[in-house]
């Protein structure tokens, strides 16, 4: 075993530790701050530079290692490829992790540091594109498209109807050029459907506002036929709202069902509105029951407000009773989705009461505002509808409406129904329960209050009671300060009374609480009229007339105003647009007539006299200016016919029956004149003109009745003279209030008829129309418009229309207190 053991002689050269004591100094970072070498290196790039490369012609290159001997060793890549910064014959491999630096080889021969290439100058310009080029030419067409059917609809939107139908023309011409080219150049997989489907729809769109229907329908024909175009089966349902217009209704009906067929189930919302065209073309076609089949299952799936209004409406035109109550309680249960607890903060912390001062106005509140708002006037609507025909009297029906609304949300308009049911009453004039309710609601809130004291003013205040009008006015005020109706009404009370300024000073705060109250502001126009304040009134009812385009008494006044400024060619202006809004109003065409006569165009006056007559043949103001105007121009037999008439209407007028003999003797017919003035004496046997004319006729005629009519005509002078003797004496006389009455008797009597011998011509007295201090309403004194609340808003009285007349000034009953709404 020993001969395998060697043992290492004492003096052998090679010690076995020796070189573990040697200090390489490269590795001396002592003093590396003193090395001048290294820190150039650092402040540089000195010494980061690559050795220079060059190419080897084997890829196996060993590289050398020291070992702990001081040897060094070559190692070959394990793949047989050189390592990085190998030396090989002399040859260095690139370093080539940092070429991309800029380091190359060109470092070395002297060349500026440029890693970016700046040297070699500016990028190349890139190419142009070809303008002629086919896809440039389609894309720029493309462009083109979009920007007409843009400004189509813009034009659209702001109306003008015309310029955006020009619009869409154009973008459809060119979109079938660009379809063309596009044919051409690719394959028709690559045209773009979807700017051709908007193009198409946009232009059947514009056809249809623009009512060529034909022209749409076509349209629409070409976009559904095409099958390419995904979903466009669902305009149909346009088609059907054109055929609807046209009233087509079975084709609208039938391309609905079409439309209602092709939209899938899960799009519930559009489907509901589809059925619910359906259910309005069958109304509008008269079939009832198939419309409320279609609102009775809109009904069961998702009930809303309008299709529980039009269902009422259908039961109440098939006469169905227990069905129209059943639909009314089903309108009244439809949800609102209204969260008004929102709006109120319900704590003190600053910053909630913020957020919920700025939710309070903002557009969703304004859209549940104007939600609510419809609700409420459909039910009302709806209960007016249906409360005189569900039960054996309307007041046991309005009692059921109102029960039914007290037990809804909706518990606030029980007293609308009230007041609605006291207007009805008042439409049957039955005044004493009418007043009953009214006087029932006072002990309601505040503004139930003030709406039925507003109310009963107003019934007092056309029943000329104005000491309880002012009082309910008082209590309407007082209830609710802001009530324009309210403020109106006691302005009202206040002018009857004589005190213009503080009726003007009610005005001016009611159109303070509501510029739009234009019963105040006409009122208001009518006090300065009669404060003669004429350029303020005038500056109140152009106002009005702004608000009021076609308001013929606004016009009427108007004109009133530039009368008495003396200014009749702007009357007559005025009063031809008051003709051209009534043009069959008598009073307003002999205003103008006696406009004209005033001017001295007698031709023109004529014209609207005779206007006047043909429409209202009983004013005997225009009969006495016609028949004046035949004897101005010696046209006795026409003159006739007026004066003829006008004794029908006033019987007991002996002028009218003089005129008429007068006119038969100056057109050469005295024995009709003759036989006219027998028969107007044995009328009228008192009369001395007419034995004068008699006794003068009979002489000239020769006939024997002569003496006898002129001893009757001489004692009736002698009884003339004796009554005037009396009335005379007792004049001076202590005690003549006898003779007085006496001489006041027989000078009426004596008024009754004058003519001169020098010719018997009756001048045209002409009366005229409402004076200044009257509204414009003929026969009436009424002189300001009474106010009313009606139950979906405080509003009060409308202006009469001019074209109303009523014979009766007394009779207020006739009017009506406000306007119903009416089933949509």
């Amino acid at each position: 075993m020993m001969q395998n053991v060697h043992l290492a002689p004492e003096t052998d050269e090679d010690d076995l530790y020796s070189g573990y004591n040697d200090y390489n100094p490269i590795y001396d970072i002592e003093e590396l701050e003193n090395d001048a070498a290294f820190q150039q290196a650092v402040r540089t790039s000195h010494g980061r530079r690559p050795p220079i490369t060059a190419k080897i012609s084997s890829t196996a290159v060993t590289r050398p290692i020291a070992t702990g001997y001081g040897s060094k060793t070559s190692l070959a890549s394990s793949i047989g490829r050189p390592m990085t910064g190998a030396i090989q014959d002399g040859v260095t491999r690139p370093m080539t992790a940092v070429r991309a630096a800029g380091f190359t080889k060109a470092a070395l021969r002297g060349s500026a540091f440029d890693p970016l290439g700046q040297s070699r100058g500016p990028a190349p310009p890139l190419e142009a594109k070809k303008k002629d080029s086919p896809e440039e030419k389609i894309k720029q067409l493309e462009k083109e498209v979009n920007e007409l059917v843009e400004e189509s609809c813009i034009a659209s939107s702001c109306g003008d109807l015309k310029l955006a139908l020009e619009k869409a023309k154009d973008a459809g011409r060119k979109e079938r050029v660009l379809v063309r080219q596009r044919e051409q150049v690719t394959t028709p997989e690559n045209i773009n459907l979807d700017l051709t489907y908007s193009v198409l729809f946009n232009l059947a769109s514009q056809y249809s506002v623009n009512e060529m229907y034909a022209e749409a329908l076509n349209t629409y024909q070409v976009i559904v036929k095409n099958k390419m175009f995904s979903n466009a089966g669902i305009l149909k349902m346009n088609m059907g709202n054109i055929y609807l217009k046209q009233r087509n209704y079975s084709k609208a009906i039938k391309f609905y069902r079409m439309a209602l067929d092709q939209v899938p189930s899960v799009n519930k919302q559009m489907r509901i509105k589809i059925m619910q065209n359906i259910g309005v073309t069958f109304i509008q076609a008269g079939q009832y029951s198939d419309a409320i089949n279609s609102y009775e299952h809109i009904m069961s799936m998702a009930p809303n407000l309008k299709a529980g209004y039009n269902l009422t409406i259908c039961y109440f035109a098939v006469g169905d009773r227990e069905k129209m109550k059943k639909a009314f309680q089903k309108l009244i249960a439809v949800p609102l989705e209204i969260d008004e607890d929102k709006y109120i903060s319900p704590s003190d912390d600053p910053h909630t009461n913020l957020v919920t001062e700025a939710i309070k106005n903002d557009h969703l509140r304004q859209m549940e505002r104007e939600r609510k708002a419809m609700a409420e006037k459909y039910i009302m609507t709806s209960a007016k509808l249906i409360a005189p025909v569900i039960e054996t009297s309307f007041a046991a029906g309005y009692d059921w409406c109102v029960e039914v609304v007290k037990a809804s949300q909706y518990v606030e308009l029980a007293n609308d129904l009230e007041i609605n049911k006291a207007v009805t009453y008042l439409r049957q004039k039955d005044y004493n329960q009418a007043v009953e309710i009214l006087k029932m609601l006072e002990k309601k809130d505040s503004r139930v209050k003030s709406a039925a004291a507003t109310n009963l003013s107003a019934l007092y205040y056309m029943g000329k009671d104005f000491a309880q009008a002012s009082s309910y006015a008082d209590i309407a005020v007082n209830s609710d300060r802001y009530n324009p109706a309210a403020l109106t009404n006691k302005g009202n009370t206040v002018f009857a009374n004589g005190d213009y300024e503080k009726a003007a000073e009610f005005y001016k705060e009611a159109l303070r609480n509501d510029s739009s109250c234009t019963e105040a502001l006409y009122n208001i126009g009518l006090t300065y009229e009669k404060l003669n304040r004429l350029d303020e009134a005038l500056d109140c009812f152009l106002k009005l007339h702004a608000i009021l385009r076609n308001s013929a008494e606004v016009l009427y006044q108007i004109a009133n105003i530039y009368e008495l400024m003396e200014n009749p060619s702007q009357a007559i202006e005025w009063l031809m647009q008051v003709v051209s809004v009534v043009p069959t109003d008598p009073q307003v065409l002999s205003k103008l007539g006696e406009l004209y006569d005033h001017e001295g165009d007698k031709s023109q006056a004529f014209q609207y006299y005779y206007e006047s007559y043909r429409y209202f043949p009983c004013n005997i103001e225009v009969i006495e200016w016609l028949g004046a105007y035949y004897i101005d121009t010696q046209f006795w037999e026409k003159a006739i016919q007026y004066f003829e008439r006008a004794s029908l209407i006033q019987p007991t007028q002996v002028k009218w029956q003089l005129m008429v003999a007068s006119c038969f003797r100056r057109s050469g017919n005295y024995q009709k004149a003759l036989d006219t003035y027998k028969d107007t004496h044995r009328k009228f046997p008192e009369n001395v003109e007419c034995l004068r004319f008699l006794v003068r006729l009979c002489t000239d005629l020769g006939l024997k009745d002569a003496q006898e009519y002129a001893r009757k005509l001489k004692r009736l002078e002698k009884m003339k003279e004796i009554r005037e003797q009396r009335i005379k004496s007792g004049r001076d006389g202590s005690g003549g209030s006898r003779g007085k009455r006496e001489g006041s008797a027989s000078g009426d009597s004596g008024q009754n008829y004058s003519a001169s011998s020098k010719g018997e011509r009756l001048s045209a007295r002409l009366r005229a129309l409402p004076g200044t201090n009257e509204p414009y309403e003929s026969s009436s004194n009424k002189e300001i418009d009474a106010s009313y609340v009606d139950p979906l808003g405080p509003q009060i009285e409308r202006p009469k229309t001019a074209a109303k007349k009523r014979i009766d000034e007394d009779d207020f009953a006739d009017e009506e207190l406000g306007d119903d709404l009416l089933p949509e």
